[in-house]
């Protein structure tokens, strides 16, 4: 299968749905992003909630202009189709590897995240195979990147729909959880928040920023 770099600007078809591709694209923009927000907020308090907004009009308008260049020709499937035309072979390729990198780095971020949370959820587990025991944060991150890995070999934008929907099914019950335990479980929702907090800014703004950075996958996900 040849790759993205060296694809012909032809039109592709990946074989997914308009429901599909719904659930690819809602999946892009919720997981880690919509749990990151409450912490956002406390650490920026509810000012900060501006930055989210001006952070969602850039995102929206880059959204328009991303979908004028792929108006203008019908050939232009992916950002490296646009970076090309932009700035020839030579921006396709420097495009590549941001967009590589950044999708890279995201999966680790993602895989850290996961092997702390499980850590914490179970701080004295461990494996022992014969005379070697392996500690629980490695022994997570073993069995994290095992349960994932075959998700990253799927190239079928139809199948990895599914694998998308349980991922905004879960997201809702997560949140309903947060709600029920709050209003039901004797928590309640008496804290008030911090209306500024200048020192906490730079983290809130960096974690609205993380909301809306699905761009790399929506391209592929909103034609089907």
């Amino acid at each position: 299968m040849s790759s993205d770099l060296g694809a012909p600007l032809t039109s592709r078809r990946t074989g997914s749905s308009s429901l599909n591709a719904c659930y690819n694209v809602t999946n892009a923009f919720l997981g880690i992003s919509l749990l990151t927000v409450p912490y956002a907020l406390s650490r920026g308090g509810w000012l900060s909630l501006v930055f989210f907004l001006v952070i969602a009009a850039l995102t929206f308008y880059t959204g328009i202009l991303l979908k004028r260049c792929m108006d203008a020709d019908p050939s232009i499937r992916h950002y490296l189709d646009i970076a090309e035309r932009a700035f020839g072979k030579r921006g396709r390729v420097i495009v590549s590897i941001i967009m590589s990198s950044e999708l890279f780095l995201i999966g680790i971020g993602l895989l850290i995240l996961e092997v702390d949370n499980l850590e914490k959820l179970f701080p004295n587990f461990a494996v022992k195979i014969g005379s070697l025991i392996i500690s629980g944060r490695c022994s997570f991150v073993i069995i994290t990147a095992l349960v994932i890995l075959p998700s990253m070999l799927l190239t079928d934008l139809t199948i990895l729909s599914y694998l998308s929907a349980m991922g905004v099914f879960t997201c809702i019950v997560i949140v309903g959880s947060i709600f029920c335990v709050g209003a039901l479980g004797g928590v309640g929702f008496q804290a008030k928040g911090t209306l500024l907090n200048v020192d906490g800014i730079p983290t809130a703004v960096s974690l609205y920023i993380v909301c809306f950075g699905g761009h790399p996958a929506v391209l592929q996900f909103i034609f089907p």
